[in-house]
């Protein structure tokens, strides 16, 4: 099942300049989405990161791939309308640059959850070509 970016905003509360997924490609609630961010030249980060050479910051690469498993567990009935907190990060590894032009493929799967807390993991990649992966714990409130 595909959304598009004011689907995704009905059930993420982020919204400029901090919604970094255009589109999810795919889902299965409660247990994986795929999406995908367009990476544009016109992004505010690239005014600092860096202006000599634009490379989209790591961070923001695992922000994203979040926002792609906070699809996935919020798309749950009982998890409508709450809201999923990064809880941590393990095993983050970049293995190539991301920059304008680059249409970033996110994936991520939950692998463990008890209550409220579970795992992802997770792969963004470019033209096939793996550029970060990660496991991410979340939590979800009300």
């Amino acid at each position: 099942m595909e959304l598009n970016s004011n689907q995704i905003a009905e059930l993420l509360p982020h919204r400029y300049p901090f919604a970094l997924v255009d589109r999810i490609t795919d889902y299965e609630s409660g247990q994986w989405a795929k999406g995908i961010k367009c990476v544009s030249v016109n992004e505010p980060f690239f005014c600092g990161h860096f202006p000599q050479e634009h490379v989209m910051p790591g961070v923001l690469i695992l922000e994203a791939l979040a926002q792609v498993g906070a699809v996935a567990i919020l798309s749950l009935p009982e998890n409508r309308g709450k809201i999923a907190l990064f809880g941590g990060v393990k095993q983050a590894r970049f293995k190539r640059k991301v920059i304008p032009g680059d249409v970033l493929e996110l994936e991520c799967t939950l692998t463990k959850r008890r209550g409220p807390v579970g795992y992802g993991a997770c792969t963004a990649k470019v033209n096939g070509e793996v550029a970060c992966t990660a496991e991410l714990l979340f939590a979800v409130q009300s």
